[in-house]
């Protein structure tokens, strides 16, 4: 669940592949008190009662409005009753949500969903980007905003632009990319909505409740809860954090340790099976 979508684009595939390694090894700028503090206002926590135990979480519908309300929704119609955790990694994450797990089939275990995608909110705009390009942050932003949505839905694209990034492949990075100007490539792509900079409203820490996808925009009803120490941070901006363990991150613990197939499945005798996910509003 955790692969980045390929654009349908050759031409843009290495330098896409660029993108997400050098997003992944950027360092994450810390939260904001104005974040922080929104955090601790919070009073929306979910138990996940399962056969292992229970798990006590806090929502954050401040920071992640629709991640939490999909969230609540699935929840209170008892969506998630009888699904079990059908990944589990020690030192990584325990994965569940997948509605194919109430079957007899382990074979689509992780495949399945609501039946609907919705967007990340993994980012929160900063002020708009003008001028140069200085950090492989804003080139990463300009690239998937402006450069990859005009290759995507033109087949020739514009001799200056496509140069550029033959550049950016041959050199294997971002350079030639950033010497160019935002304006540059709103006009050769003719992008004329403004672009932001990129906030990450949480990083994808230890004990953090995250959503699962297969991509850029698709999530759905499947989640998880990360278990290594020092988070996961080469998934940060690639998954929306809407909460976090309050209490129960024994069990998670436990969970993540029952012994699995070569899927990473719980064997059937030692499925973490979801009783119920409750809603507590206080």
């Amino acid at each position: 669940m955790f692969r980045p979508a390929i654009s349908r684009i050759l031409i843009v595939a290495i330098i896409v592949t660029i993108a997400l390694i050098l997003s992944a090894n950027t360092e994450v700028p810390p939260q904001t008190e104005t974040q922080e503090e929104e955090i601790k206002e919070v009073q929306l926590k979910a138990v996940i009662e399962t056969n292992q135990g229970n798990i006590t979480l806090e929502l954050w519908p401040e920071l992640t409005p629709r991640t939490v309300q999909n969230f609540i929704e699935l929840a209170d119609s008892d969506y998630y009753v009888g699904t079990y955790f059908h990944r589990v990694i020690p030192n990584f994450m325990i994965q569940g949500g997948c509605p194919n797990t109430k079957n007899a089939d382990r074979s689509d275990d992780g495949r399945g969903g609501p039946g609907y995608r919705f967007e990340d909110e993994c980012f929160t705009n900063g002020e708009q980007m003008t001028g140069a390009i200085t950090n492989e942050n804003d080139a990463n932003t300009v690239l998937t905003k402006i450069v990859i949505p005009y290759l995507q839905s033109t087949p020739v694209p514009d001799p200056e632009l496509d140069a550029v990034i033959q550049a950016c492949n041959a050199a294997n990075s971002f350079g030639p990319f950033m010497e160019k100007t935002v304006e540059f490539y709103m006009e050769k792509t003719g992008h004329s909505e403004p672009v932001f900079k990129q906030n990450l409203v949480h990083p994808v820490a230890y004990g953090t409740l995250c959503m699962a996808n297969s991509g850029p925009n698709t999530n759905g009803s499947q989640f998880f809860i990360v278990t290594k120490r020092d988070g996961a941070s080469w998934l940060n901006g690639k998954h929306t954090v809407f909460g976090k363990v309050l209490e129960g991150m024994e069990v998670v613990h436990a969970i993540e340790n029952l012994p699995r197939d070569s899927a990473d499945n719980p064997n059937i005798e030692n499925q973490a099976t979801v009783s119920k996910v409750r809603i507590v509003r206080e």
